[in-house]
Formats: C-alpha cells, sequence, structure tokens
C-alpha cells in the first residue's frame, strides 16, 4: 500500500480531512513505536511506505517496550494529535485497521501479540472479518 492510499483509508475511516488523518497516522505510530519492541518496530516499519517508516524509526531507548495500558496510549496519542481522547481512540482503530490492510497478516499478528489484553477494544475491530474498506 502506497502512503496516499494509507492516508486516505485512515481519512474515510475516521472522517475527517486529509491533513487530520496524516496527523492521527503520525500520532498512532508514534505511540506504537514507543509501546513495541525495537526490533518489531524495525519489522513493521519495513513493510510500510517511505514517510511513515520515518515516524517508526526507533531510537536507543526505543529497544525495550516502554510498557504502558490501552488507557495511557489513548491518552499519548490524543495529546501528541491534539484531538479529544475519543478522537484519538476512533484515530487508533482505523490506524490499526489500516495497518492490517498494509502488512503481512502474519506482522499485524506479531504486532498484536505484544500488546496486553486491554488493547483489546482498540486492535478488536481491525481484526474482524470485512474490516477492511471495499476499493473501487
Amino acid at each position: 500500500m502506497n502512503y496516499d492510499t494509507f492516508i486516505d483509508q485512515v481519512s474515510q475511516r475516521t472522517a475527517t480531512s486529509s491533513e487530520r488523518a496524516v496527523e492521527l497516522t503520525r500520532a498512532v505510530l508514534e505511540t506504537f513505536a514507543e509501546r513495541l519492541t525495537g526490533g518489531e518496530v524495525l519489522d513493521l516499519a519495513a513493510q510500510l511506505p517511505q514517510p511513515l517508516q520515518l515516524v517508526l524509526k526507533p531510537s536507543p531507548s526505543t529497544e525495550q517496550a516502554d510498557r504502558f495500558g490501552a488507557a495511557e496510549f489513548v491518552a499519548r496519542v490524543a495529546l501528541r494529535g491534539n484531538v479529544p481522547e475519543p478522537a484519538a481512540r476512533d484515530g487508533i482503530r482505523a490506524v490499526f485497521t489500516t495497518l492490517r490492510e498494509a502488512i503481512t497478516g502474519g506482522e499485524f499478528d506479531d504486532v498484536a501479540t505484544q500488546l496486553p489484553r486491554d488493547y483489546r477494544g482498540l486492535v478488536e475491530q481491525a481484526m474482524a472479518p470485512g474490516a477492511t474498506l471495499r476499493r473501487p
């Protein structure tokens, strides 16, 4: 999936502008990079378009995953994206669903297994049958 398609999918899923979709995507991926181990961040980035790879670029401090729950994940995305928490939740779900379309099923499973059970409400929609958008 190319960058424009990724952003368009997030924009459609959140019913927001492309500019807002870019901001939400960046906020989600930056927060996700903090939550995943460095190796998993690299594996995920390798399957994404170049502009999104740059967002996921790990640093020495990201080698170890920062263990925080779903509520903290939402709060961090809301802060980074400058949106209220309900909009952050919608953005997180949209980005996760779009990630599912953009990367291999095995990689998505690897990423999802690093998330504790309290993330289920954020990730479940992406894993549901028929979660992908139909393309014209």
